[in-house]
């Protein structure tokens, strides 16, 4: 019987630099999409796909990340003594239970790779998740549920896998596609951050992965890759070589990337277009905004 994906890596050891100066003093995972930060969109996500265990990789200055996931007695007594059980509601989803949640620090900054690495005696010998709480999915079933359920009929490892434009493939890893059976490809290999003109395909690796312990052996040689960095492509690669197998899954969903400016701004745009409390005042002023522009051309 195959084993359950119960154990969940989260990389968030970066500095977002991209987001100075508000990452000055702010982990960039709890920024918020509308009144949610990052980091929570991928814990439901988690959650939602039978994640019991979450792991974070985390480097210094994320303090009040850890913080965010821990009990808020004070508050959670004055909004009880309020009568305010709506927002009590919404807390619940923060806390996270004692031995649940453990943290792990990347002292060096060597790549993807090697953040996972960091938490290998966490894992031991078991399958496990990764997830880039940059990668914010929309999708109606969470795309970790998704990789989940179809990771049951395959095992191996799994990649979540989008198609982009030829020119976009040398910001990603790119499957390189033996199989293409719909939902699920096999992998023959991958290339991480390809040119246009050397990719195998434009199906690109996004930030989900159920992935095999050997994989973790792999990331033990510390082999650089692309940029000098351990890539955490090229230790799913070497399973390829080895014969355990590497699938592609193309999630349904709208995937923002949260760790562009403008992707952060489409995400939130999305989001609260979604809720409804907020998506009448907001069209009328995007519509609004629309035609002075169009009227200022």
């Amino acid at each position: 019987m195959r084993r359950k994906v119960t154990k969940a890596i989260f990389p968030v050891a970066g500095l977002g630099t991209r987001f100075l100066p508000a990452t000055k003093s702010v982990p960039k995972e709890i920024m918020t999409l509308v009144d949610r930060p990052l980091v929570q969109y991928a814990i439901d996500e988690a959650r939602e796909a039978g994640i019991k265990e979450f792991i974070f990789v985390t480097s210094r200055g994320k303090g009040a990340l850890e913080d965010y996931f821990d009990h808020s007695p004070i508050l959670e007594q004055e909004l009880r003594r309020k009568g305010k059980d709506d927002l009590l509601e919404i807390l619940k989803g923060t806390n996270m239970d004692s031995g649940a949640i453990a943290y792990i620090r990347q002292h060096q900054a060597l790549g993807l790779g090697h953040a996972v690495w960091c938490a290998r005696r966490l894992i031991a010998n078991e399958p496990f998740a990764v997830i880039l709480p940059d990668d914010v999915i929309a999708a109606e079933t969470p795309c970790l549920k998704q990789m989940v359920e179809a990771y049951e009929e395959t095992g191996g490892n799994m990649v979540a896998a989008m198609e982009v434009p030829p020119e976009k493939t040398s910001s990603y890893g790119v499957l390189d596609v033996k199989e293409d059976m719909g939902s699920v490809v096999s992998v023959n290999g991958m290339v991480e951050k390809p040119n246009a003109d050397e990719a195998p395909s434009n199906l690109a690796v996004i930030g989900r992965y159920i992935l095999a312990p050997s994989v973790l052996r792999n990331l033990n040689k510390k082999k650089q890759g692309a940029g000098g960095e351990i890539q955490l492509t090229d230790a799913i690669a070497e399973d390829i070589a080895a014969d355990v197998p590497v699938y592609g899954y193309r999630f349904r969903g709208q995937r923002f990337d949260c760790g562009s400016k403008a992707g952060f701004l489409q995400a939130t745009v999305a989001f609260a277009l979604a809720r409804d409390e907020l998506r009448d005042d907001l069209m009328n002023y995007i519509t609004e905004i629309a035609q002075v522009s169009k009227a200022a051309q």
